[in-house]
């Protein structure tokens, strides 16, 4: 069966690879189509990410569709054409407007979900709720251009549920390290067995690392607040080392490297990241997708990974109602999983 991904993070490219060692695809028989984002790191990293896919095997084609309304189009007409007599299709975003808008269009005998972050538990629920597929912390725009992008978006939202939904003749699954329910869709188990083999066990240092996070650039959590938590845990746990987030501003780096922290902007995802040269005794982190993967990607070393919840009062008032709740349930279900120990900030 002919197999195609679309992806748009280093992330979803990482999980691609995980999915087609597990399923055993062989070499050539997987091709992969990078929607570029605009963010310098995130194309930073999904440029060294690619040069990881060519070497484990895959066909990887670059694309630009976030130039302007026209170079969206010349993609979704680009894509709908290598798409042509594709089988399977592997998405990891199935938020993401460009590969909704595929989705409509193009006809496949299987679908796939790779991981996109925590945003895979939203789709989960979502998904068996029967509710219009939107990210966890998306506001809807004021005044009538708002109603008419969350019109366009909701019929976008419905064609895809038709083409996947039960009564269709599309198989969907999931592929996933998180704790997903899809109803009678298969979900399969990424453990990262690709990324433990590809790169060897890091030296495990006495001190902590923290992982960061854009919830203050996604407007989730207060700036002021977000500091001082991180001040927080550098003077009780001995952080010595920011993991950046590939979204996190500049402005907002210096400010933490200003409370005495290293920051290390990682060329390729935490998951490999973290197992390149050295990793912290205590790897920390606010709710965030890394409380789920970096538990199964260092689990062949002594490096633990330590949750830490973030209070109600971090939010700002932009964000979406039922974020804490979310953001909770991220934090509780690793905890559950993997037995996490968690500290206060």
């Amino acid at each position: 069966m002919l197999t195609a991904a679309l992806v748009e993070s280093p992330a979803q490219l990482l999980n691609v690879i995980e999915w087609a060692d597990t399923a055993g695809e062989p070499a050539g028989q997987v091709q992969v189509f990078i929607l570029a984002p605009t963010n310098d790191m995130s194309r930073r990293q999904l440029r060294a990410m690619a040069v990881l896919a060519r070497e484990a095997g895959l066909d990887v084609a670059w694309h630009e569709p976030r130039l302007g309304g026209a170079e969206t189009a010349r993609t979704v007409r680009a894509l709908a054409g290598s798409l042509t007599g594709v089988g399977r299709l592997v998405i990891g975003d199935p938020f993401s407007g460009v590969i909704q808008v595929v989705l409509s269009v193009v006809r496949a005998e299987e679908v796939v979900i790779v991981d996109d972050g925590t945003a895979t538990m939203e789709f989960a629920r979502q998904w068996q709720a029967g509710e219009s597929l939107a990210r966890w912390h998306q506001q809807a725009t004021a005044g009538q251009r708002g109603q008419i992008v969350r019109f366009a978006r909701d019929q976008i939202s419905a064609s895809v549920r038709r083409r996947l939904g039960p009564g269709s003749a599309c198989r969907l699954s999931a592929f996933s390290c998180l704790p997903v329910d899809l109803g009678s869709s298969a979900v399969v188990a990424n453990t990262y067995a690709w990324t433990k083999r590809r790169f060897p066990a890091p030296v495990v240092k006495p001190s902590a690392d923290l992982a960061g996070t854009s919830l203050v650039e996604t407007g989730v959590v207060d700036l002021g607040a977000y500091l001082a938590g991180v001040a927080l845990l550098a003077k009780s746990h001995g952080v010595d080392r920011y993991f950046a987030h590939r979204k996190e501003s500049d402005v907002k780096l210096e400010r933490i490297r200003m409370l005495g922290l290293h920051i290390v902007r990682l060329e390729l995802p935490l998951e490999i990241g973290a197992r390149t040269g050295s990793v912290g005794a205590r790897v920390i982190s606010f709710p965030s997708t890394v409380v789920h993967t970096l538990p199964l990607a260092l689990s062949d070393t002594a490096a633990e990974v330590i949750v830490c919840d973030i209070g109600e009062g971090w939010l700002t008032s932009r964000a979406a109602a039922g974020s804490n709740a979310f953001l909770r349930q991220v934090n509780s279900t690793a905890r559950h999983r993997f037995g996490l120990a968690a500290v206060a900030c």
